[in-house]
C-alpha cells in the first residue's frame, strides 16, 4: 500500500501475536511503515531545507523573515514569498501584485517606513481588503494569497504606530487674595510642564520624555486646563489653583494656589502643584511636581508676598523687604519658533515693590488692588494681592502635537479650540480651550 500521508493519514493493518508472517505480508508491513516515514521526514524537512513546503522552510522562515527594501515602485515575484517587504521613499509608490505569481497559502509582508505613501496595487491579480491599501509612514500589513489568482491584505501584522511630539502646560494657579493691611498675597505656581521635544526640557529640570507613540483609529483624550480664579480682595473668596491638561496618557498637574487671606479672616494656600504656589510672608512656599515644575517660595519679611514657582526654576526668598518675582518658565521651539511658558506669579508688597512675574507668562503681584494674571495659554501663575487686593487669575494652559504630515489630517471633536500650522514636513496643532477627542484614520 503506498502511504497517502500528507494528503490523508494512512490506515496501517497492526498485526496480533497469532498472525503468521503472511498474514498481512510481512514485507508489505515494513514497505507501508516505510513509506509513511519517508513521508514524514518530506513534510518535516531536512535542517536549512529549500523546499517551501516542508516544515523546516516554513519555521524557520516565521523565525528570521528575509527582509528586501526597495527605494521605488515595486512588482512582487515569486521568491517574495515569505519576506518583509519594506518600502523607504520620500514619495508616492506602489506594490503591484499580479496573477500566477504566488499559490494558496503563500504570504508576504509589506512595511513602509518612507515619507511617501506606498499603496499597493492589483496587477493582474485581485487584492481584497476590510481596510485601506494606502500605508503612510511606519504603517504595514500582510499578503495572503488565497489562490493564485486572489490575495487579501491585513492591514497592522502588529500594531503600527508613529511618533507624535507634544507639550502639555496645565492652567497656572491663581496668586492670593488680601484683606485690607494683612500679609500680603503669595503669587501662583505655574502649571505643569511636559515636553517631548528632542533636545528641549520639560520643567522642575527634567529632560524631554519619550515621544507618544500613537495608533491610527484610537480616539485620544485631549483637556486644556483652565487657570485658577483669583479670589477678590476684601472678600470670603478663597483663589484657586489650576487645572490639569491632558494629551492622551500624558497629564500636566495645575499650578498650585498662592496664600492669601479672606475677610473671616481665614488664610488658605499655599498648595502644591505642577509648580508650588508662594507663601505668605514669611511663610514657606509650596512644592513643584517632580518633572512638571519647581516650588514657590516665602517673602523676607511678614509685608510681602512670595514668588510662585516656574516650570523651569524656583522662586527665592528676596534679600530685601519687596515681593519675590516668580520663578522662569521654559522656552520650546516645538511650533518652529522658541516661545516661553510656565513663569510663576509674583509676590505682592504693602505699599513698596510687588514681585513681577517670572518670564513666560507669570502676572505681576500688586500693591494695592488686583494683581496681574497668567497670560493666557502659558499656564503663567496669577500675581499676588496687595493691600485689600485681589489675586491674579492663572493662566490657562495649552496643549500642542507635532506630527508627520504625511499621517493625514486627524479628527477633532468639537469639544476642542484648536488652529493648526505647518513647519516643514510636520503638521503642527495647537489646542488652547476645551475637552474632547483627536484620532488618525486608517
Amino acid at each position: 500500500m503506498a502511504t497517502n500521508f500528507p494528503a490523508s493519514l494512512d490506515t496501517l493493518t497492526n498485526p496480533s501475536a497469532t498472525d503468521t508472517l503472511d498474514s498481512p505480508p510481512h514485507d508489505e508491513q515494513h514497505a507501508d511503515a516505510n513509506d509513511a516515514i519517508e513521508a514524514l521526514q518530506a513534510k518535516v524537512g531536512v535542517d536549512g531545507s529549500a523546499v517551501t513546503s516542508s516544515l523546516d522552510y516554513k519555521v524557520a522562515n516565521l523565525e528570521s523573515r528575509p527582509v528586501e527594501t526597495k527605494t521605488a515602485s515595486y512588482t512582487l515575484v515569486a521568491a517574495d514569498v515569505n519576506k518583509r517587504i519594506v518600502m523607504n521613499n520620500a514619495g508616492a509608490t506602489t506594490i503591484t501584485v499580479n496573477d500566477g505569481v504566488f499559490a494558496a497559502g503563500d504570504s508576504v509582508w509589506i512595511h513602509n517606513i518612507g515619507a511617501g505613501t506606498t499603496t499597493v496595487t492589483a496587477g493582474t491579480a485581485t487584492v481584497n481588503t476590510a481596510a485601506s491599501l494606502d500605508l503612510a509612514q511606519w504603517e504595514g500589513g500582510s499578503l495572503y494569497f488565497t489562490s493564485a489568482s486572489s490575495a487579501i491584505f491585513f492591514r497592522g501584522g502588529g500594531v503600527a504606530t508613529f511618533d507624535v511630539d507634544y507639550l502639555v502646560v496645565a492652567g497656572g494657579g491663581a496668586g492670593g487674595g488680601n484683606f485690607g493691611s494683612n500679609t500680603p498675597g503669595g503669587g501662583g505656581g505655574a502649571g505643569g510642564y511636559r515636553c517631548s521635544v528632542t533636545g528641549e526640557d520639560s520643567g522642575g529640570g527634567a529632560s524631554a520624555e519619550s515621544k507618544f507613540q500613537a495608533q491610527v483609529d484610537v480616539a485620544y483624550w485631549v483637556f486644556v486646563g483652565a487657570g485658577g480664579s483669583g479670589a477678590v480682595g476684601d472678600t470670603a473668596d478663597i483663589s484657586t489653583s489650576g487645572s490639569a491638561s491632558i494629551f492622551g496618557s500624558v497629564a500636566s498637574s495645575g499650578g498650585g494656589v498662592g496664600g492669601g487671606i479672606t475677610n473671616v479672616p481665614a488664610s488658605y494656600g499655599p498648595a502644591v502643584g505642577g509648580s508650588g504656589g508662594g507663601g505668605r510672608g514669611t511663610n514657606s512656599g509650596a512644592a513643584g511636581t517632580t518633572g512638571q515644575g519647581f516650588a514657590g517660595a516665602a517673602a523676607s519679611t511678614s509685608g510681602e508676598g512670595g514668588g510662585g514657582g516656574g516650570a523651569g526654576a524656583a522662586a527665592v526668598v528676596p534679600a530685601s523687604a519687596v515681593g519675590g518675582n516668580g520663578g522662569a518658565g521654559v522656552s520650546s521651539s516645538i511650533t518652529g519658533s522658541s516661545v516661553a511658558r510656565g513663569g510663576g506669579g509674583g509676590g505682592a508688597d504693602l505699599g513698596g515693590t510687588a514681585g513681577s512675574g517670572g518670564t513666560g507668562g507669570g502676572g505681576a503681584g500688586s500693591t494695592s488692588g488686583a494683581a496681574t494674571a497668567g497670560t493666557a495659554n502659558t499656564g503663567g501663575g496669577g500675581g499676588g494681592g496687595g493691600t485689600s487686593g485681589s489675586g491674579g487669575n492663572g493662566g490657562s494652559g495649552v496643549v500642542i502635537i507635532r506630527f508627520p504630515t504625511a499621517q493625514g489630517s486627524p479628527t477633532i471633536g468639537a469639544g476642542l479650540t484648536s488652529s493648526s500650522t505647518t513647519d516643514g514636513t510636520d503638521t503642527i496643532i495647537t489646542f488652547t480651550a476645551g475637552a474632547d477627542t483627536i484620532t488618525w484614520s486608517s
